[in-house]
């Protein structure tokens, strides 16, 4: 065993703990009531320090808990073995797994045929519906993290195709308002910069989507100092980002003078041939989206006569008309495959959602329909009040007064 990762493994666990102080509330009455005992519970999420954290809390509460990683790019091998060597956890999981490696650490996590599922990216519930319904009769509900998933299981969902309810963990306003939007707005920057080591500021830089993550990321880049344009297909969100002071273009004439394109659509060929074939020399690509497949990699290579790993979590692409292009961590998670995920006070609310979540799913899965729920708004709130409580902030509330005039109806209330 190495010693030396194991330590940096516990002082990574300790600092992330010493950072989220609503999961240790939840983690400190867990204790108390395990509400998870005699329950297996399956995770498959990023398998870093914040993870572990959540992990641990639903252990103490419990449960009997193995944890694979939902990416074979996002584990920090100092935190996986610390789980295993410190904590007793069953975690299955190495940073650059192969396809193989992931799908295995994937089906041990299922062999312990779980009760409930917490997942990120849905591969796991979509391997309960093809691939391993032996272990289909024994859930009896989940809980997704990301957009990605959600869009999933929600197209499950409407095919009928969905075999136990689900808590849509990303649609909780204590979710997607902090994580998508602060989380990946500073956690993709930390990623780009740590693959690149280049600046932002001055830089022609393209945000695809601007959804809760592209509101985030554009927020960020503009704070930077890049010149920020957004790209959509939603009428909408087109408006917003053009009066949130963005210029809004289609990606096809986007490209042509981008020096940083970043994708977060959770959506496939964001960026493919036609997009590639007018890119400037030298653009940067980076995707924060969970799946490899928002910049078409098969038209990348298609027009590429020869790639090149130039930094650790750079390619460099020459194309047969002699431009160059780059992509960032095999153009997938850049926030997390080349840097170190959201930060541990964003995660603190997002597993604070989850582990609650996963309480709720525990006492409500019966009365359930197999379908896609958000989180109850008293979770939500329970968190608010966590947080803003850990942060030191009071806030007012109405009086009875104020609380019967919003509520009223009548003349003159």
């Amino acid at each position: 065993m190495d010693e030396e990762l194991l330590q940096k493994g516990i002082l990574r666990l300790k600092w992330a703990e010493a950072h989220m102080p609503v999961l240790a509330a939840v983690r400190e009455r867990f204790r108390k009531e395990q509400p998870f005992k005699g329950l297996k519970v399956g995770m498959a999420l990023h398998t870093e320090a914040k993870t572990g954290i959540l992990a641990i809390t639903i252990a103490e509460a419990g449960a009997e808990v193995r944890l694979a990683s939902c990416n074979p790019l996002s584990t920090d091998d100092s935190v996986a073995l610390a789980l295993r060597e410190e904590y007793g956890l069953d975690v299955y999981a190495k940073k650059g797994e192969t396809s193989e490696e992931y799908y295995a650490n994937l089906n041990s996590v299922l062999d312990m045929n779980p009760d409930f599922i917490i997942d990120d990216g849905a591969d796991l519930i979509a391997m309960l519906h093809t691939s391993r319904q032996d272990a289909l009769p024994n859930i009896k509900g989940a809980n997704e993290e990301t957009t990605t998933g959600v869009i999933r299981l929600r197209a499950m969902a409407n095919d009928g195709a969905l075999k136990f309810p689900v808590m849509a963990v990303n649609d909780s306003r204590m979710k997607f308002l902090f994580d998508n939007r602060y989380g990946t707005g500073q956690s993709a920057f930390d990623g780009w910069m740590n693959a690149t080591n280049l600046m932002v500021s001055g830089k022609n830089l393209v945000v695809a989507g601007y959804g809760w993550c592209g509101k985030g990321v554009a927020m960020r880049a503009k704070g930077l100092g890049a010149n920020v344009t957004v790209t959509e297909v939603d009428p909408i969100r087109a408006i917003e980002a053009k009066m949130d002071g963005f210029t809004v273009k289609k990606m096809v004439d986007a490209v042509k003078d981008a020096e940083i394109v970043i994708t977060v659509t959770g959506c496939k060929d964001i960026i493919r041939m036609e997009h590639l074939e007018v890119m400037k020399s030298g653009c940067i690509m980076g995707n924060v989206g969970h799946f490899d497949n928002e910049i078409s990699k098969t038209d990348l290579n298609a027009l590429a006569k020869g790639v090149t790993r130039v930094r650790e979590f750079v390619d460099e692409y020459e194309l047969k008309d002699g431009r160059k292009v780059y992509l960032i961590s095999d153009g997938r998670l850049m926030n997390l495959a080349a840097g170190q995920g959201h930060p541990a006070e964003i995660m603190d609310m997002s597993f604070a959602v989850q582990a609650l979540g996963l309480e709720y799913m525990v006492k409500n899965c019966k009365d359930m329909d197999n379908a896609v729920y958000t989180a109850p708004d008293e979770l939500d709130y329970d968190i608010a009040r966590l947080k803003l409580e850990a942060m030191g902030v009071t806030i007012d509330s109405l009086t009875d007064e104020q609380r019967s005039y919003i509520t009223g109806w009548e003349e003159g209330t």
